[in-house]
């Protein structure tokens, strides 16, 4: 059983879909956003983004 799980910390340089889809397959469980920086728009823009990806790919992942 597979108890390790990956953090990827998003940002400005990893915010766009091929990016993200990218980290995704590698085995990202968990994205991180910094809620310090930018505003809200721009983190659910991002949350709704990774949303979609993981369903796509029929993975779960985590927001923190």
């Amino acid at each position: 059983m597979k108890r390790t799980k990956i953090i990827a910390t998003i940002g400005p340089a990893s915010e766009g879909r091929k990016v993200l889809t990218k980290i995704i397959e590698d085995g990202t469980n968990v994205a991180r956003l910094n809620f310090s920086h930018s505003d809200f728009a721009w983190h659910g823009r991002v949350i709704r983004e990774i949303r979609k990806i993981g369903k796509k790919m029929k993975r779960p992942i985590g927001i923190m």
